[in-house]
This record gives C-alpha cells, structure tokens and sequence, in this order.
C-alpha cells in the first residue's frame, strides 16, 4: 500500500484569519518502508508571519521571499499524494491548510485526491491519558529526535513515519533491509553456516505465543489484521 507521510509549517494557527503554508514536506512509504521520494518545498506566504509561529519553525519572511507561491507548487504536491493515504499528526490543523490553499486557487479539497489518517487520534486511542506529542511518541518508541532544535516539515515526517511504525507494531526501523544487512556482514565478514538447524516450537511455547499475541490485540484496540483470535484458539 501506497502512503505519503505530510507536514506542513505556517504563518500561524488560523487559516481563516488569513494565514498561510509556508512549508509543506511528504516522505513517501510504500509496504511500510521508504521509497527514497519525497517533496519539499518552502513557500512564499505573501503575508507577515506571527513572532509565536516563527519561534517554532524558525522561518522568517525575509528568508522565504524568494520562495515560490502555493500556486506555483500545487499541482505537483497533489501529483505527489494522488491516490496515497495520507499521514497527518494532527491532521484537522494540516488538512485545513492545505484546503484553503487549494480554495484559492479554485481546486477540489485535498480528501478529493487522498484519503488521511490523523496519527495524533492512532496515538490518542492506543496512550489514552498521555502526552501525544510528536517529541513524547518519540519518547516512547525511541526514535531519536536529537535534531529537532525547531520544528520542521521536512524532518517531522521521517521522525513521524518512524513512529507511525511504533504506532501499528510494525518493524522497529525504516532501515530494517540496511540493518540486517550490516547485522550479517558486520565490521569483519562473516561466513554463513552451510546448514542451519531448524527448531520448531514446543506446545508450551505455542501457547504462550498465542496468549501474547492476544494481548497485544487487545491493547491495540482490535486493529492487529494479523491476529485470528479463531485460529489462535484452534492451535
């Protein structure tokens, strides 16, 4: 499956007052690992950007004045996410961006061309009573976040596909292929057994497999696709 991790960055938090995309960043994942694409641009508000927003992104008017217009970049963006899921922490604060952007320029809203899901709610459902944050979910699945002095858009969708894959139990790295590759070479090569011995489960071991497998379905909520509570009952 076809998804595309998407961030934007502002002029400040209300587009109906007026504010505008000044970065819009997307980092393409297809069967939960990255395809090496990505979009990036910064944009040209043609408006002031407010003191609290650039305290947060760091992005001033001076420094995008020769960046292009939303209009100049928009129907390469929805080239771009055509057809994916979209991933969206807080997808309600993106996607009405992105919407008035669109209205603008007299096009379709951005659930026409995609469909979104909000990661902040995944997080809010599976870590009820905690903090959601994009820094705290890296937190809590040890994705380091050490660069991110400031925010943007660029860099909080590799820091977020990487906490998706906590999020929905998946593999523990994006790089898992490079990895497991390293894993086996390693700094001195190693040589590989001709023959390897194969060890197959005892009953106890089953069942303690199945009753674990069992509570992690639990915990998330029933969305493990996964896990055949039947068929677990049945080995």
């Amino acid at each position: 499956m076809r998804r595309v991790v998407l961030d934007t960055e502002t002029t400040g938090l209300e587009p109906g007052q007026g504010h505008r995309i000044i970065e819009v960043a997307c980092l393409e994942l297809h069967d939960r690992r990255p395809t090496g694409r990505h979009f990036h641009r910064y944009v040209n508000p043609e408006r002031d950007i407010d003191f609290a927003a650039t305290q947060v992104h760091g992005l001033t008017v001076e420094q995008l004045a020769d960046k292009p217009l939303f209009a100049e970049i928009a129907e390469e963006l929805l080239e771009f996410v055509a057809g994916a899921e979209l991933l969206i922490h807080n997808a309600p604060f993106d996607v009405a961006f992105l919407d008035a952007e669109l209205g603008r320029l007299g096009k379709p809203k951005l659930e026409s061309a995609c469909s979104v899901v909000d990661t902040l709610a995944m997080a809010r459902e599976l870590h009820p009573g905690k903090r959601n944050s994009l820094d705290a979910l890296c937190e809590r699945y040890g994705v380091d976040n050490s660069r991110r002095t400031l925010h943007g858009a660029l860099l909080d969708t590799q820091l977020l596909a990487e906490v998706w894959l906590g999020l929905t139990r998946g593999q523990d790295a994006l790089d898992i292929t490079d990895n497991v590759a390293r894993t086996i070479a390693g700094p001195v090569a190693m040589e590989r057994p001709a023959h390897l011995l194969v060890r197959r489960a005892t009953e106890a071991e089953l069942q303690a497999h199945a009753a674990m497998c069992a509570r992690l379905a639990k915990e998330a909520g029933g969305r493990c696709l996964w896990f055949d509570p039947v068929a677990a009952a049945a080995d």
